[in-house]
């Protein structure tokens, strides 16, 4: 947490934040020419918060692009805001951001104490992916090619369903993703989800990247991530799920989307 906060200390720094929120996935370059200073000093606060995980930097062809990453703050959120305000909606209200011409791509990573087997196994095990992910549980054979379909006890169908399209245990997961759960989300159509999984000392670093998303998409088809990604931490490292009202806002039956 230190980090996160030493990083957010530096008001050019929130102003890279602020940038990034406007308009994610942007080069070194097009920060660089809506900050009155050099490319170094750019450079220079990008990496700071990178290593706080605020940013992540991603290859697209011979350019790096970075994303916003809101995982630490809704750590912190759910640390201590949780306890004394009236908790954010599971889709973060702020998070929908418009790219000007290609499909929008979102960037969430987080850093779990745990190996990739026990990872894997709480993301693909439908008990355990239950207790981090408002009580959705996901079926399949975790095949290559296969389908998946996402349940909650509270609703008549699937909530979204999709097709496994590379499955490399315990290190990488290539899934179509169509949200079921309102007419609004439906007409979104077939975007993707990338959940990635490196080994980092006694740790796994997580990065979950969602994409082909259409660039006015719902911002519940991805909003819910920092929560999702923040539960599955804390269960992995505690044993215990989320108690904040955000997190249990779909847990009981009666709530299912």
């Amino acid at each position: 947490m230190d980090t996160v906060f030493k990083a957010l200390a530096d008001p050019t720094r929130r102003s890279l934040l602020d940038e990034l929120y406007r308009r994610d996935g942007q080069s070194l370059s097009s920060l660089e020419q809506r900050l009155p200073m050099t490319r170094f000093g750019v450079m220079k606060h990008l990496k700071v918060l990178e290593e706080a995980g605020l940013v992540v930097a991603r290859k697209r062809g011979r350019e790096k692009l970075h994303f916003l990453n809101p995982v630490p703050i809704r750590l912190v959120h759910e640390r201590w805001v949780s306890k004394y305000a009236e908790p954010w909606a599971a889709t973060l209200t702020g998070l929908k951001r418009q790219l000007e011409e290609d499909p929008m791509e979102k960037v969430f990573e987080i850093y779990i104490k745990t190996t990739p087997e026990r990872l894997w196994e709480a993301i693909t095990d439908p008990e355990l992916r239950s207790r981090y992910s408002f009580g959705v549980s996901v079926e399949s054979d975790w095949a290559a090619g296969s389908s998946y379909r996402a349940v909650h006890p509270g609703a008549q169908s699937a909530i979204s369903e999709g097709e496994n399209l590379e499955v490399d245990p315990p290190f990488r997961l290539v899934q179509s993703f169509n949200a079921l759960w309102s007419e609004a989300v439906k007409r979104e159509g077939t975007s993707r989800v990338t959940w990635e999984i490196e080994p980092v000392g006694d740790s796994c670093r997580l990065t979950v990247t969602h994409d082909e998303l259409a660039q006015d998409a719902h911002a519940e088809i991805y909003g819910g991530w920092p929560q999702i990604l923040s539960g599955l931490k804390t269960l992995l490292e505690t044993g215990e799920s989320l108690t904040t009202p955000g997190s249990l806002l779909y847990a009981q039956p009666s709530s299912a989307p």
